[in-house]
């Protein structure tokens, strides 16, 4: 395969806007909003005036288009009005998420009276809900009209729908009251009646509060292109379809990645986060961690006694304090994607509990195992001498990585049901701040096992 040239060459080759652009008309839409993405937002409208109107729409219409709001801002509004008229419903308000509020009152003045009526409908929501992430451009008919006739409105306005192979029926309410694939319209009998058609069942719905994982799960359980948004009444407001919900659950996923690493999420791409922003959006949770480390340091400032008395216990300090954050950030990863998934929810505590601890019992008798073995040839072989109690020493090691490894198994997999039993977002339960809490109770469990077993030999 063959990759396309990035824009910056291009432009450095063609010196000619308008050269670039029949460059560019050659590509597909998505490879030239990845190009536009590259270029200065004064290149990138001064660009798109000489591209054909067809492919800057299905350009913008891309999410793979960075800075769409800082281009448009670069149109006026007379040009711009015809290019959101023609974008789809769902990517119009996403655009206008990005602008500012006189940004929008400048685009949206000029606007035709259907298309500020649905940007008003799909702003009301945020994006991490149906109604947010909706599109109004659904292909409905009556429940009075015919096969033959839904056929041809089909064929009339399918190319301004988001999507052809699902119609849905209304009644004179408005109420969507059947759902009909274009496969059963095309095999079925003409002058049927459309609602007559397919699968006499109640159609499958979300609200336009439903969360944007759970419609995610809705059309990946039922095999679905689209689903409905409808409103208490059981009116139609939109469809959310495959694309819009892949391009919604990456987003989501970036933010949980980003929590997970200890930092709030990022609201622009790396690249484009200016410097001070970035700063603020890591240095809140990196002090917040740093101080829980400081805990870390008054447990060893409290065992300071036992530390001068059997120095050789601070080897293995980085060792067991380490293996409790590792398994407690196991735990934590485990349990948030099964919450992500929906495979446990808050009352699944108790269950998940009760598979942790045997867990952690057994992941800490391995590791206290191999810590034991090590330290029993190191000092057979000579190569470090413990001392002469240096099989206490070894049971000590080994003795607490079982403790402090079975703790971290269930603080990280108990951690997430806090958080959500509190309303917050389990992501937030990362696996530093899970590593900063068990670095603290490793020490302490490991030295309150150290005093049971060396006391009165070396402590």
């Amino acid at each position: 395969m063959i990759e396309s040239p990035s824009p910056e060459l291009l432009y450095l080759l063609s010196g000619d806007p308008a050269e670039l652009a029949e460059m560019l008309s050659a590509m597909r839409p998505v490879d030239v909003a990845e190009a536009l993405s590259r270029l200065q937002p004064d290149a990138a409208a001064q660009l798109i005036k000489a591209l054909p109107f067809d492919l800057v729409v299905q350009v913008f219409d891309e999410p793979e288009l960075e800075g769409r709001a800082e281009i448009f801002e670069k149109i006026d509004a007379a040009s711009a009005a015809p290019l959101l008229e023609a974008m789809s419903a769902d990517q119009q308000a996403d655009l206008f998420r990005e602008l500012s509020q006189s940004e929008r009152d400048r685009l949206a003045k000029p606007l035709d009276a259907p298309t500020r009526q649905s940007l008003a409908l799909l702003l009301r929501y945020p994006p991490e809900v149906a109604g947010g992430i909706m599109t109004t451009e659904a292909v409905t008919v009556p429940s009075d009209w015919t096969v033959d006739q839904t056929l041809k409105y089909i064929a009339s306005v399918g190319g301004a729908k988001e999507t052809v192979y699902t119609i849905y029926v209304l009644d004179a309410t408005q109420r969507m009251v059947h759902v009909v694939s274009l496969r059963q319209l095309m095999m079925a009998d003409r002058n049927a009646r459309v609602l007559e058609v397919g699968p006499q069942r109640a159609p499958l719905s979300v609200t336009p509060t439903t969360d944007r994982e759970d419609v995610a799960r809705i059309l990946s359980k039922y095999n679905l292109l689209a689903v409905p948004v409808v409103d208490e009444g059981g009116h139609l407001l939109g469809i959310v379809t495959v694309d819009d919900v892949i391009d919604a659950i990456v987003r989501e996923q970036t933010e949980d990645v980003q929590k997970f690493g200890g930092m709030e999420a990022l609201d622009e791409p790396y690249m484009e986060i200016s410097l001070l922003s970035m700063i603020k959006k890591r240095a809140g949770w990196l002090c917040a961690l740093f101080i829980g480390e400081m805990l870390t340091a008054t447990a060893m400032g409290f065992f300071e006694g036992e530390i001068s008395k059997a120095v050789v216990l601070a080897l293995f300090i980085p060792l067991i304090i380490s293996s409790g954050g590792n398994s407690g950030s196991q735990a934590t990863s485990l349990i948030i994607r099964a919450m992500a998934l929906r495979e446990v929810t808050l009352r699944d505590w108790w269950r998940v509990a009760s598979r942790e601890l045997p867990s952690g019992i057994v992941l800490g008798l391995i590791l206290g195992f191999i810590g034991f073995v090590r330290i029993t040839l190191w000092q057979q072989f000579g190569w470090y001498n413990y001392g002469s109690h240096h099989m206490l020493v070894a049971l000590t090691v080994s003795s607490a990585l079982v403790g402090v490894v079975t703790f971290g198994s269930l603080a990280g997999s108990m951690l997430p049901f806090v958080l959500r039993r509190f309303g917050f977002d389990p992501a937030s339960a990362s696996a530093p701040f899970v590593a900063t809490l068990v670095d603290v109770t490793g020490l302490i469990i490991y030295f309150s096992v150290a005093f049971l077993i060396l006391r009165g030999t070396l402590l």
